[in-house]
């Protein structure tokens, strides 16, 4: 084993909110930074509807599916398989696909949502430059669902990663939403670039 793998398993081994959710019962850690989002900024509440961008493992979807005790309509879609989770409906594919896409607005039957969620990332190469403009291609598109789904006042979170053209991705999401945030969530690792953008009450 490679001296990186060990420092990525000595790090896992180490993280506290890694032992957390293998406690809770948590799909990943992941679930602590919506948790936290949601402490802020009280974006969910019983009956609402959300859709979950690249939902794989399914810690946010679970998150959102015990915290309003199943009282929600969760649509969550990934590439990759998801195991099942009471109150949501996976949909296996690549939302870009136009195919898939029309799975979702099938399930909404045309209604418009309360909340859009993306914790996706892109594969990482290792090629800061490339990581990073593929980090912004994902959230650009994220955003993009966001527009045509969401209700007016409508929420919107996404992970996003600080660097090259995250500014600039910032301030297009001002243009359709009343209140934007940047936050970093105590369970983020410290050395990561990663953020949250939180913005609320869609324009429409």
């Amino acid at each position: 084993m490679g001296k990186s793998n060990h420092e990525w398993r000595d790090r896992q081994n180490r993280d506290p909110y890694i032992k957390r959710a293998l406690k809770e019962g948590w799909r990943s850690r992941a679930a602590f930074k919506l948790e936290e989002i949601n402490n802020k900024e009280k974006i969910l509440y019983p009956g609402m509807t959300c859709v979950d961008l690249g939902s794989a493992p399914g810690s946010w979807s679970q998150y959102v599916s015990v915290k309003l005790k199943e009282k929600v309509e969760i649509i969550a879609l990934d590439i990759l398989p998801m195991d099942y989770l009471p109150a949501v409906e996976f949909i296996q594919g690549d939302f870009l696909d136009d195919e898939v896409f029309s799975s979702i607005i099938n399930l909404l039957k045309n209604r418009k949502i309360d909340l859009v969620m993306s914790d996706m990332a892109p594969n990482i190469s290792g090629i800061k430059i490339s990581d990073q403009a593929r980090s912004i291609y994902l959230v650009e598109l994220a955003l993009d669902v966001a527009k045509k789904i969401l209700k007016k006042r409508g929420n919107f979170i996404c992970k996003l990663f600080q660097g090259q053209g995250s500014d600039i991705f910032i301030k297009d999401v001002r243009q359709d939403f009343v209140k934007v945030k940047v936050f970093k969530p105590k369970s983020s690792r410290p050395d990561s670039r990663e953020v949250y953008l939180i913005a609320k009450s869609y324009l429409g």
